[in-house]
């Protein structure tokens, strides 16, 4: 029987083979989300991903018989051990075989790599940063993720602890839906607020959108800053993501919050439209096209959201703007006809924002994991 072999991905064709391994390995899971695959490529692609001007990853694929079966990704995020202090690389796009043999084979070409470059740990998984995907689902593996949360087998972690790695962080995802409504004493609490700080919430102005991305940044690199793992964005790097995103946005659920004029905060929801995209299963032509502008624009199918960013900057931190920002979001998609929200992800040891998810009534129902393995 052929053994595997394990090559760096360097051309389109290695590119490809590396994308077309999740395929494989989730072939018979009725849960996993593919992107589409054209926005895989210029994920991969480093001469258009924005990651690539200021950090470096090396690809890594496994074959057997020539046909790609497992893959890896050796990451050194530059801005992020400079905005950290650290000496870390990461590992990313890990999908394997139920193999240890394989899977060791694989983390050890990564942490070669990061080795090389003088670092001293290696995190993740880590797709390409916490910009991105991060960690691994732990439970719940019997529910679909929602827009641009990993899902992943659950046999992934045991494939890394026995080769050594260690838990590094949890990341928690809380949900609520509107069956309960939302707390009446949650609502009268925001209202002081609002009216004791002068706080004026508006949506984002889809009509000058270069200039609302700039805010977006503003705010974000700012109001992040503190946070455990955090990795400033760069223009080009809000662009990018901006560029997938704008297609998708629903106005009413993307806010900005201002006292006395000035720039205090931005939350963003998503519609979770990942009912469709696993439809699509990662194709958008020949008809792909047709399906996704008729459920994002002309019918609403999102019967959800995802609550993935909510941030203040610091002179207006701890003031109560983000149960503000909670009131308004949950209203203004209850009439847009979104009936439960999933807020991912929180850090497990995020106080601040655990108890104001319970305090919502929403649950932590999953939990995403992060290893360490030193090299």
């Amino acid at each position: 029987m052929a053994k595997y072999t394990i090559t760096e991905a360097e051309t389109k064709a290695d590119i490809n083979d590396f994308i077309k391994v999740p395929f494989s390995i989730y072939k018979d899971n009725s849960y996993w989300v593919p992107m589409l695959i054209g926005d895989y490529k210029k994920f991969f692609d480093k001469s258009k991903n924005p990651f690539f001007l200021h950090s470096e990853a090396k690809f890594f694929v496994a074959r057997k018989d020539g046909k790609p079966v497992a893959r890896i990704a050796g990451i050194i995020n530059n801005r992020h051990n400079e905005a950290n202090n650290e000496k870390t690389g990461f590992f990313g796009f890990f999908e394997c075989p139920e193999d240890q043999g394989l899977a060791d084979e694989l983390f050890d070409n990564a942490a070669e790599y990061v080795k090389a470059a003088g670092m001293d740990t290696m995190r993740g998984p880590a797709n390409y940063s916490s910009n991105d995907d991060w960690g691994w689902l732990v439970n719940k593996y019997d529910s679909m993720p929602v827009l641009q949360m990993p899902y992943n087998h659950q046999y992934y972690l045991r494939l890394a602890e026995k080769h050594g790695f260690e838990k590094c962080k949890d990341l928690l995802a809380f949900y609520l839906d509107d069956s309960r409504g939302f707390p009446e004493k949650f609502i009268k609490v925001a209202e002081r607020i609002r009216k004791k700080h002068s706080i004026e919430v508006r949506k984002i102005d889809m009509s000058n959108f270069n200039r609302e991305l700039e805010l977006v940044r503003e705010i974000y690199n700012a109001a992040w800053s503190q946070n455990w793992g955090f990795v400033p964005m760069t223009e080009e790097e809000i662009a990018h993501t901006a560029d997938d995103f704008k297609k998708i946005i629903d106005p009413e659920i993307v806010l900005f919050a201002f006292v006395n004029g000035k720039p205090a905060g931005f939350s963003l929801a998503l519609p979770d439209l990942n009912p469709l995209l696993r439809k699509m299963y990662g194709k958008l032509l020949p008809f792909g096209v047709f399906k996704f502008l008729w459920h994002t624009k002309i019918r609403r199918s999102a019967t959800g959201v995802r609550f993935l960013a909510l941030g203040v900057v610091p002179e207006f931190q701890k003031s109560g703007i983000d149960s503000v920002f909670y009131v308004d979001s949950y209203n203004n998609g209850r009439a847009r006809g979104y009936h439960w929200v999933e807020m991912s992800w929180i850090l497990e040891d995020n106080t601040l924002m655990t108890r104001a998810a319970k305090m919502m009534g929403a649950e932590p129902y999953k939990r995403y994991r992060l290893y360490d393995l030193k090299v």
